[in-house]
């Protein structure tokens, strides 16, 4: 297992729309689609964030949710992990909303870590958040995929790690470039992934441009990697890509070329201390 890698298709994200790219999925079935076309092209893992089916608006909703993973569980065994993030959540009681992915059962969910200015919104991620979300994950077996946009936010995940909080292994998903976080820049890169703990599994993630070389550095130093909508909708400068499924084929094609052999979901699954499916 060790030369293998684990790609992750983020299919849809917050941010970009069909406007941007026509080939944005917004509907429960288009995400799922995108989801299983990544899975065939390479993808061992989809992250899942939904949309409000006729604008694409962001949505935050459990019917939504479980509509996708039922869609991707009838057509393949990828590893579905859904989004826990609050950047557009409002109410009372934000972490309850948060939380209601866990509830589904998927096997992983995102768990952001550390407060940020995130583009022109404030990420909050209260210690609050850390505390619950990480006890709620643990107690319904759900697998946190934490993600960390500075090296501040690995420091708390690392003290929720000694709180006994998370699992080994602990899984780590690097988010380099996002506007106010850390610069998506080799040495950022090599920085970031020398304070993560020595039993980490970790993933790398680019934004716009800075995907290629991003990926390109995780496959070198034997991480995993993330691509797709949600960080980019282009395939190289100037053409937008025509799927997630064909930046996953370039993300698995570059792997095999760096002689990386591509992660199955039960591969992938045994990588990160998750029980495999039947």
């Amino acid at each position: 297992m060790k030369n293998k890698i684990i790609i992750t298709a983020a299919v849809t994200g917050s941010l970009p729309t069909k406007e941007m790219n026509p080939a944005v999925p917004y509907t429960p079935k288009e995400i799922a689609d995108a989801a299983v076309e990544s899975a065939k092209a390479g993808a061992a893992i989809a992250h899942i964030h939904v949309r409000e089916p006729k604008t694409g608006v962001p949505a935050f909703k459990t019917g939504l949710f479980k509509e996708v993973l039922d869609r991707i569980r009838d057509q393949c065994d990828m590893v579905v992990n859904l989004t826990t993030s609050g950047l557009r959540l409002k109410g009372p009681d934000i972490i309850s909303q948060r939380l209601a992915p866990v509830y589904l059962k998927p096997e992983i969910c995102s768990f952001d870590l550390g407060s940020m200015n995130f583009g022109d919104r404030v990420f909050n991620n209260s210690r609050q958040w850390a505390k619950e979300g990480a006890r709620c994950m643990q107690e319904n077996n759900v697998k946190p995929e934490m993600e960390v946009f500075d090296v501040g936010h690995i420091h708390q995940a690392i003290d929720l790690i000694k709180r006994g909080l998370v699992d080994p292994p602990p899984f780590f998903q690097l988010g380099m470039g996002v506007k106010w976080g850390i610069e998506a820049s080799p040495e950022n890169l090599l920085f970031m992934k020398s304070k993560l703990p020595a039993d980490a599994a970790w993933s790398v993630l680019g934004i716009g441009k800075t995907q290629l070389p991003m990926i390109t550095m995780g496959i070198l130093l034997g991480g995993n990697v993330r691509v797709g909508f949600e960080d980019n909708i282009y395939i190289k400068k100037g053409y937008l890509a025509k799927s997630n499924a064909q930046i996953v084929e370039m993300a698995a094609d570059l792997a095999e070329r760096l002689g990386r052999s591509v992660a199955t979901p039960d591969e992938a699954r045994r990588m990160l201390g998750i029980k495999e499916s039947k």
